[in-house]
């Protein structure tokens, strides 16, 4: 799979880039990117300007495909992350999980689609385990003293009587797929 990666700018990021893209190759502008140590945070150099940058996980995976004749899709990659680029005053963002997704029915994704994770009390986790393994014990002890009582006493297994074959009556030697307004014919 090829590794690719989804770069979110800001409009006169954007315009500056599709210029430089659709400009010859000896353009003067260069196009840069590069992380800090923490490798979440860095910086996005287009010309001259230097724009800060972020590494933030995508709320869900993202499936990306490329044609070859405008008719068979070929899965080239899963994306995860996305690189956010920022102006030079906007505020860096707090989390390492984009909110949204990629489109806008993927708006607040995190809350709108996905379960929340139970705020579970510790000291209530235990109690209630060992609640539990007191009642496994109980039930342990139960069929122990169960299957040792049966050992002592003899029983007599006895085995259900069978039932004999019997029809039911008036069905006895007639053709089961003739029903009875099939016998009957009033027509005479």
């Amino acid at each position: 799979m090829d590794e690719q990666f989804i770069l979110r700018v800001p409009p006169s990021v954007a315009e500056r880039i599709n210029r430089l893209l659709s400009e010859n190759p000896s353009s003067e502008d260069k196009l840069d990117l590069s992380f800090f140590e923490d490798g979440k945070t860095g910086s996005f150099v287009i010309g001259d300007e230097h724009f800060p940058a972020s590494l933030l996980n995508l709320p869900c995976i993202v499936e990306s495909y490329k044609t070859y004749d405008d008719n068979v899709l070929i899965k080239s990659a899963d994306i995860g992350q996305m690189i956010m680029v920022r102006e030079e005053g906007d505020p860096v963002p707090d989390v390492v999980e984009y909110r949204h997704g990629l489109t806008p029915p993927m708006r607040d994704a995190r809350r709108r689609r996905f379960r929340r994770e139970p705020d579970l009390n510790p000291e209530l986790v235990r109690r209630v385990e060992k609640d539990l393994q007191n009642i496994m014990s109980e039930v342990v002890e139960q069929e122990e003293g169960g299957e040792a009582s049966a050992r002592h006493v003899n029983k007599k297994v006895t085995q259900p009587a069978t039932k004999p074959d019997i029809s039911e009556p008036g069905t006895a030697g007639e053709d089961p797929d003739r029903t009875e307004s099939e016998d009957s014919d009033d027509s005479i």
